[in-house]
């Protein structure tokens, strides 16, 4: 049976004519002169040469809906019109200085990002950096140099980066790379509730999750923590939530043995979650330190650590420099884009269009065998995908043939979890309903073709 292809929504930007090299010469360059540590998806790799928005241009001209956010880092749009005029701007004045000279840019956008957080939360001191592994490396020497302890504890499957520090806090499968022994880091059992032996159904699954990490401390530590890290919904773990009171019950305990309480909102934070602007709210817990990166810049290579007084304090016993952070074009962009999320209630669009967009999913999960949960919150949104319901066994190639038919079809999203079954939806967040609906249509497809397959 013949297929009707999907059709975009209808979009005013027409993309410059491309007239550099081909795809097949860019290939070959990459293959030449770059790192083969750096991968492609697809088996036929996609070149992007333009944005607008929500959307991607190859060189062809073909456009495809973003499902995927460069990896959740366009927050309120590709090439957003507000962010690249402060960007313009800033270029045009001043493109670099430390911050050993002072400079309005990194004040002001300070002083905004401090008023997001909790009032009377002690939230507010920050640090900028250029990305989320250097953010969550900071973070844990904040947390030593304040507590003078040195375990640390992270969640089994979580992703917290890749530089040298940062990856002792990463335990994903296709992440393992060599740690010194006493390195100090503990992973906590992975409070899923999909796999694990407390269920969606199970009202207490988060008090139950939580008391692994006890045991941890008792078992595993000195009994006394520098810190406990991880994400209020794994990224590319799977887009695995954590259950209701998790935090609260580890907060406590962890607070209990000394250690600080860290919450890595790379992907979650600025209004991804809908229902709040950091992912931690939705816990009703308050962290001593949050770090973020991705969406605070809308692809500005910027991250940051913010954190109380008395603990940023702990940091001014060393010296401790970084050339470009918080350098006056990142933060240009960065102060831009967190005005357009606050001016155009981009967390509230973010709840109302991902809301339906998960109420579609939930819909394709009944007509699917091969999805096993449909998670997340806002437009952060996991889809499992398993050989069949009842043995939830993953599969990782009906996966490939879902994300390999979807990019045929216009639609890029990513992929995740332990066995690589997860699809991981998370747009710009300036996509709309019939965007929605458009991806539901791919989606549905794509689904049919694997399981025909």
């Amino acid at each position: 049976m013949t297929q009707t292809m999907p059709s975009l929504p209808a979009c005013d930007h027409t993309p410059r004519p491309y007239t550099g090299p081909s795809r097949s010469e860019v290939l070959d360059m990459r293959r030449e002169f770059l790192t083969p540590a750096l991968v492609t998806y697809y088996k036929e790799p996609v070149m992007i040469v333009e944005g607008h928005m929500q959307y991607l241009f190859d060189e062809t001209g073909k456009r495809y809906l973003d499902g995927f956010a460069g990896i959740v880092t366009v927050s309120v749009g590709h090439c957003h019109p507000k962010v690249l005029d402060a960007v313009r701007e800033q270029n045009d004045r001043l493109q670099h200085t430390t911050t050993i000279y002072t400079h309005p840019n990194i004040a002001e956008f300070g002083k905004k990002l401090a008023s997001t957080f909790p009032k009377n939360s002690g939230l507010g001191v920050t640090y900028f950096v250029n990305a989320g592994s250097e953010a969550n490396d900071l973070a844990i020497l904040m947390a030593r140099l304040h507590t003078d302890n040195y375990d640390v504890i992270s969640l089994r499957n979580c992703y917290h980066g890749t530089s040298p520090s940062a990856v002792g806090l990463t335990s994903l499968s296709t992440w393992k790379y060599p740690v010194p022994q006493g390195f100090g880091i503990h992973h906590a059992a992975m409070p899923d509730r999909y796999r694990g032996p407390y269920g969606y159904d199970d009202p207490n699954a988060g008090e139950k999750y939580a008391a692994d990490v006890t045991d941890l401390i008792k078992t595993s530590t000195s009994g006394r923590l520098a810190a406990f890290i991880a994400e209020p919904i794994q990224g590319v773990g799977g887009t695995v939530e954590l259950p209701p009171g998790y935090l609260k019950h580890v907060y406590a305990t962890v607070r209990e043995h000394g250690g600080l309480c860290i919450s890595d909102e790379v992907q979650t934070g600025f209004g991804r979650t809908g229902t709040a602007f950091w992912g931690f709210e939705n816990q009703g817990v308050t962290p001593d330190i949050v770090t973020m990166a991705k969406g605070i810049g809308n692809g500005a290579p910027l991250a940051a650590v913010t954190t109380t007084a008395d603990i940023a304090q702990s940091l001014a016993q060393r010296l401790h420099f970084n050339t470009y952070g918080g350098n006056p074009v990142s933060c240009a962009q960065g102060l831009a884009t967190l005005n357009v999320i606050l001016e155009d209630n981009i967390q509230q669009h973010a709840h109302d269009v991902g809301s339906y967009l998960k109420e579609g999913l939930v819909g394709l999960q009944k007509s699917h065998p091969t999805i096993g949960d449909v998670r997340g919150q806002g437009l952060m949104l996991g889809v499992e995908i398993v050989e069949d319901k009842k043995s939830k066994t993953p599969s990782p190639v009906k996966t490939a043939i879902v994300h390999e038919r979807s990019e045929d079809l216009g639609l890029l999203i990513g992929k995740g979890g332990l066995a690589g079954n997860v699809l991981r939806i998370k747009p710009p967040m300036c996509i709309t309903r019939k965007d929605a609906d458009f991806m539901l249509e791919v989606l549905d497809i794509a689904f049919t073709d694997a399981e025909q397959s």
